[in-house]
């Protein structure tokens, strides 16, 4: 039986969409645009993941250009990989706010290794979107910033989805961050395909660290409260 380190690997490896995006939308696929990126993520689920370990999953809403973006690991910007994760890629610097709030939240729960023997963070879309506004300056796109992206997306988001949910997931309970509309989509997606027993919303990290951040410690307590109240079910 294949590791959830091999699957997740596996997984990532074959990442494609092959839709037709919106006017002025890209798809961002690191694992096959950034060089060394699959060596990073080998490294990273091997490190972390290479057993059969049951565990739940945490659903974000896609990558980052400065976080999975480029480190294909969510919610790990270079600094954070390096340290405290231990994996050190020379020639790649990046900086996240977001990643610096998870962190945090994984060093409060016990470390990487305990966190990640009990979480495994996916997002919506595994891949993520970009758009070019005027001037030629590109930014970062979400999944349902437009109908008409999402629709574009829609199954292949579902798809991605049900591949990641074989990795041994506790379906009990699922964790979506962002209780706005990434909630409402995760929501409303469980209510008609019944992936989770229950979702538990978070807030997204990017929102505690730009408007919230001077109560930061107050969403630390929330995620680990959520987290302890509902174990892993082996």
């Amino acid at each position: 039986m294949e590791t959830t380190a091999a699957q997740i690997i596996d997984f990532n490896a074959n990442l494609e969409f092959t839709g037709k995006l919106p006017p002025g939308i890209r798809i961002m696929n690191p694992f096959r645009e950034q060089h060394g990126v699959m060596d990073i993520v080998r490294q990273f689920y091997g490190k972390f993941y290479g057993d059969h370990r049951r565990r739940q999953m945490i659903v974000g809403i896609n990558p980052g250009r400065f976080g999975a973006g480029v480190t294909g690991i969510p919610f790990t910007d270079s600094q954070r990989l390096a340290d405290p994760c231990g994996i050190v890629i020379p020639g790649i610097k990046t900086y996240e706010p977001s990643s610096v709030y998870v962190y945090d939240v994984i060093a409060a729960y016990g470390g990487p290794e305990r966190f990640y023997g009990d979480f495994y963070i996916a997002a919506m879309s595994p891949l993520g979107f970009t758009a070019l506004q005027p001037g030629g300056k590109e930014i970062n796109y979400n999944y349902y910033d437009s109908k008409a992206l999402t629709d574009a997306v829609y199954g292949f988001m579902i798809d991605s989805l049900r591949k990641q949910l074989q990795f041994n997931i506790d379906r009990s309970v699922g964790y979506c961050l962002g209780t706005g509309k990434n909630a409402d989509f995760v929501m409303r997606l469980n209510e008609k395909e019944k992936f989770f027993g229950k979702i538990i919303p978070l807030e997204h990290p990017r929102f505690v660290m730009q408007y919230r951040n001077k109560r930061k410690q107050e969403y630390i307590d929330k995620y680990l409260t959520a987290f302890h109240d509902h174990p892993v079910k082996t």
